[in-house]
């Protein structure tokens, strides 16, 4: 078996720093600080992981890539280290195994690293300048990441779920995307923030600001009335009181239910807070001017936005003892009958008139003839 051989050198100072030729700091050759000389380390073994606690160490970022032949020139010191092996969670390059050189590696072997440098955090904004939507619609985020260097993935993060919502590619040198989070669910009620990670790297950079948003789920309420028991289904006796009620779950602060009422003179509007899932519309005095359908809705406003649902399927009341005139509801059903038998007895006019303006035979013709439903057909034998 193989031990390996720890550079051990008590309280010496370690220093690690890369050496470039064009000035960025966090990409160059990994250049060692040890009993007050700089050396550098060998590329024999040398990988990402190792590279990884390199960037990390100097604030880098991550590690993009390894180097080695000298790529960043060759040094004039010694070289250090060779064979050094990281697991990848060092802190300091010095953590990690490695044994002395001695002479083996030289120059042309000189280990470099590529960083991302320290990735700053992105900004995430949204297109909407409102903070509430309903159930089904859309949100649409747009994530801009302050990096150009290579290219990356943005993700967008719900607080509390490990997993990212919304994942776009990004084209070299694009630092902007769109996030869209469609068919919204009240299950995506709550917190977002953004990220961005290196392409080929496992690295994340540092989450973006955070955007709450609300998701509202309205239903159409449902009506329903309340009359005199002695009162058939669909009546409400003259001068008695009835009671027409609206409801819907879920509710949210400062919404209300709106009755409206559709008569053939016009419509009668009526609106009561939401304060419990049932309101009920109370009237004292039935009179033919209460006659009529009655439809509710609710409406509610809530993150700058007013939202609105579907109104109730209609609720048809009449108001028995009334004024001897024809009600509302029974003028529309009337009205609808009268328009099926004029429209039977055109269509039965006009039948006829058909039947009378077929052309007589000629005295060639031998024809049986035969009537169905009063029209006339000639069949011709030659």
């Amino acid at each position: 078996c193989s031990l390996a051989v720890l550079d051990v050198h008590g309280f010496d100072e370690v220093r690690v720093r890369l050496g470039s030729v064009d000035g960025f700091r966090c990409s160059g050759r990994v250049e060692v600080y040890q009993g007050h000389q700089w050396g550098t380390v060998c590329s024999r073994g040398w990988d990402l992981r190792d590279a990884a606690v390199v960037c990390r160490e100097l604030d880098c970022g991550f590690a993009f890539a390894t180097r080695s032949g000298a790529h960043f020139g060759r040094f004039s010191g010694e070289v250090w280290w060779r064979n050094v092996h990281c697991s990848g969670d060092e802190f300091t390059l010095d953590l990690c195994e490695r044994t002395l050189n001695e002479g083996v590696c030289l120059h042309n072997e000189d280990a470099g690293v590529e960083c991302t440098g320290k990735l700053p955090a992105p900004t995430l904004t949204m297109q909407s300048p409102f903070s509430a939507y309903s159930a089904g619609e859309a949100v649409l985020f747009t994530c801009t990441a302050p990096y150009w260097r290579h290219p990356i993935d943005f993700h967008l993060y719900k607080t509390g779920v490990d997993t990212p919502l919304v994942t776009q590619r990004a084209d070299f040198r694009q630092t902007r995307v769109e996030l869209t989070l469609s068919d919204l669910e009240t299950s995506h009620e709550g917190s977002y923030s953004c990220l961005y990670r290196i392409q080929g790297n496992p690295g994340n950079s540092p989450s973006s600001n955070i955007i709450n948003i609300t998701v509202l789920e309205i239903h159409t309420p449902e009506i329903w009335y309340n009359a005199s028991p002695s009162a058939r289904p669909g009546w409400v006796n003259r001068g008695q009181s009835f009671n027409v009620t609206c409801s819907t779950q879920p509710q949210y602060p400062g919404g209300s239910f709106q009755l409206r009422l559709i008569r053939p003179n016009g419509t009668v509007r009526h609106s009561l807070p939401a304060l419990t899932p049932f309101v009920t519309f109370s009237f004292s005095n039935a009179q033919a001017s209460n006659e009529g359908y009655y439809c509710c809705l609710y409406k509610v406003q809530f993150g700058g936005r007013t939202f609105v649902s579907r109104e109730s399927q209609p609720l048809a009341i009449n108001v028995r003892g009334a004024d001897p005139v024809l009600s509302p509801v029974v003028i529309s059903l009337l009205v609808s009958g009268l328009t099926f038998v004029i429209a039977t007895c055109v269509i039965l006019v006009v039948a006829k008139v058909y039947c009378k303006r077929v052309r007589k035979p000629t005295e060639l013709e031998r024809e049986s003839r035969t009537c169905v439903d009063n029209t006339y057909i000639a069949l011709t034998i030659k």
